[in-house]
């Protein structure tokens, strides 16, 4: 496979852009792909494919008109991002976030960012680099100054400026460019993610003065923030994909920000590969969501425990029955985990729709 995808990728003049993370890799990778599509031929990755296998799947549908190419890469150890990219030659390298994830493989946060730079040493001179500002975990490894470095965030090259949930965000860049654009999303969270995107659409060469085009058309991967209402006016937010403790904390603030006056409910499964500081993580967790207010927590997993919830369940099965009985008509309800837990079937059944 990996041959397969070298092999298309070298007869091809696209421009490819390869995007990694501890978290909001694949959002990111959404929100490119729609920015991109309306004003180049583009190929992006589908779904999570973004290993051994997922990579050339993406590699092998680049056509001879294709334009640009978007890439995501995920990492299960040291070595493998250098891998991928030796493969898919990007020209644009973009490193979502840094955190706590993969623990139980790379064992400490600075390894993360190792492995993530990774994406960094691979770019040819002249190349571009997307990185989160501020994160000390990074910075020593972001030396080279044969490529760009571009860093997003506060403080960084390119700012949110402003974000009206659902409606618009603001995004400006240090050399007073400045972006107005439609949002059909309501996460803050993501709004940083088209932060990181429009980063890298700029670096691609394409027009800022049409990103807005692009915008509008987002269509994030499933169980990423996707809302659905509940009888009596209650609001669903299903965020089932996956979890790490800086995901489950920017989840559990979208969830009181977006409740209004609802009661909240806090569906949250364990969050896996944390190493051996898993328990002091899942405490972390737990404290937030108290401090937060968040009325009632519901905990999935031996390690949810740890949550201090006021309802547990072992797994994701029972969690349907514990579920219906404890949310009320009018709640709004974050359903969230890591994906060993599988609880998109909670959501589901929440939603009475099937999950996808």
């Amino acid at each position: 496979m990996a041959a397969l995808g070298r092999a298309v990728r070298a007869r091809s003049d696209a421009r490819v852009v390869a995007i990694t993370g501890s978290s909001g890799k694949t959002s990111t990778k959404d929100i490119l792909a729609a920015l991109c599509g309306r004003v180049a031929r583009t190929v992006a990755a589908e779904g999570g494919h973004n290993n051994e296998i997922g990579l050339p799947l993406t590699l092998t549908r680049i056509e001879p008109d294709t334009e640009v190419v978007i890439t995501e890469m995920g990492m299960r150890g040291l070595g493998q991002i250098a891998e991928l990219c030796a493969i898919a030659e990007p020209q644009v390298g973009l490193i979502s976030s840094i955190g706590p994830v993969h623990l139980e493989l790379v064992g400490t946060v600075e390894n993360v960012a190792r492995a993530k730079a990774e994406v960094v040493a691979a770019l040819p001179e002249g190349g571009t680099a997307v990185v989160p500002a501020g994160v000390p975990e990074l910075e020593p490894l972001l030396g080279r100054d044969d490529v760009e470095i571009v860093r997003f965030g506060p403080g960084g090259d390119v700012e949110l400026e402003s974000f009206d949930p659902g409606e618009r965000a603001v995004v400006s860049f240090r050399d007073g460019a400045v972006v107005e654009l439609p949002v059909p999303f309501t996460a803050r969270m993501q709004a940083s993610n088209l932060v990181a995107a429009l980063a890298a659409y700029r670096a691609l060469g394409l027009p800022l003065e049409r990103a807005a085009e692009g915008s509008a058309a987002i269509v994030f991967s499933p169980w990423r923030c996707e809302e659905s209402p509940l009888p009596g006016g209650g609001l669903l937010v299903n965020d089932a994909y996956n979890a790490n403790p800086a995901s489950m904390r920017a989840a559990l603030e979208h969830l009181v920000d977006r409740a209004q006056r609802r009661r909240t409910v806090a569906v949250l499964g364990e969050m896996a590969e944390l190493g051996d500081d898993a328990p002091r993580f899942h405490e972390e967790i737990g404290r937030v969501a108290r401090e937060l207010g968040v009325d009632v927590v519901v905990g999935v997993g031996e390690l949810a425990r740890l949550y201090e919830p006021d309802e547990w369940a072992p797994d994701a099965g029972a969690a349907i029955a514990l579920v219906r009985d404890v949310v009320e008509p009018g709640d709004a309800v974050l359903v969230k985990a890591s994906r060993a837990l599988a609880l998109e079937v909670v959501a589901e059944s929440l939603a009475g729709a099937p999950a996808r």
